[in-house]
């Protein structure tokens, strides 16, 4: 009997186990992706509710440090470094941690970025950038945690955060300007060498025209102060191509004395193979 009531017991816990119900998270997690210029912004962060609850000066407290947000800090990502006032945070994740006034919010960007909540101990030298921004109060109630990017240009955005009736927002700038003008330059110039050394290398290996790749080539070889061992391999394959093996024999064997310099045994080989192949002496 007892062993009938022990399985019986025994499949009414697995039963119960199997049923759990998954129910809503109540701060639910969420995540904001935005281009801004040429720089990818990610937020990722968990969003609370007033539930008539009052929030600042009470759930959170004027003055302390608050992790903006709820459940794993929040943490905001930049593909390229940005500026907050003279201040400049390279690419990478930042926790955001807020400390919310009446007037005004001091705003820190961490870069331990993973874990929950606040730090154990907070590390002074973990900070990467801090500045101070206006609280604005809103004519409306927000009721659940948000998280903005507003104002977008080609040049910056503004890192927006809103709840209860307060919004309080931080301006960033992004070095769109500073890349585009490089880029133009640089195509202003025209080609540099890897643009040269690559067009003549998809050339020969496609059997397009080989007296252009060898022209490509060349020119990537003038404009390149110490070409590399694995440069005139391709530099020698071209002029063998265009049967000036004179040229091939000679390029080679830099290649191969390179090779051995550098201590790359497959080139060295490569490079003998060839030579013996194009008839070197």
């Amino acid at each position: 009997m007892k062993k009938i009531a022990l399985f019986v017991f025994m499949i009414a816990v697995s039963f119960g186990v199997q049923s759990q119900i998954t129910t809503p998270a109540a701060s639910p997690s969420s995540t904001l992706i935005q281009k801004v210029g040429l720089t990818d912004v990610k937020v990722e962060y968990s969003r609370p509710s007033m539930r008539g609850r009052t929030i600042f000066g009470d759930l959170v407290p004027y003055d302390k440090l608050w992790r903006t947000g709820a459940n794993a800090r929040t943490k905001i990502t930049f593909s390229e470094n940005v500026k907050i006032g003279n201040q400049e945070l390279t690419a990478g994740s930042y926790a955001i941690y807020t400390k919310p006034g009446a007037t005004s919010w001091e705003v820190i960007f961490y870069t331990e970025a993973d874990g929950g909540g606040t730090p154990a101990t907070w590390d002074e030298s973990k900070v990467a950038a801090k500045t101070t921004a206006q609280v604005q109060n809103l004519p409306f109630e927000v009721e659940t945690f948000t998280i903005s990017l507003d104002g977008l240009s080609d040049n910056g955005a503004t890192l927006g955060m809103y709840w209860s009736d307060v919004y309080v927002g931080v301006k960033f700038d992004v070095p769109t300007d500073k890349a585009v003008t490089s880029a133009i330059e640089k195509v202003m110039k025209g080609p540099d060498a890897n643009d040269y050394y690559w067009a003549a290398v998809y050339y020969m290996n496609a059997d397009k025209d080989i007296n252009k790749a060898k022209e490509w080539m060349d020119k990537a070889m003038s404009m390149t102060e110490k070409p590399a061992f694995w440069q005139l391999r391709q530099q020698s394959l071209i002029y063998a191509k265009a049967g000036d093996k004179k040229q091939a024999i000679e390029t080679a064997k830099k290649s191969l004395a390179a090779a051995e310099a550098a201590g790359n045994d497959d080139y060295i080989k490569m490079n003998k193979d060839s030579l013996k192949e194009w008839g070197a002496k």
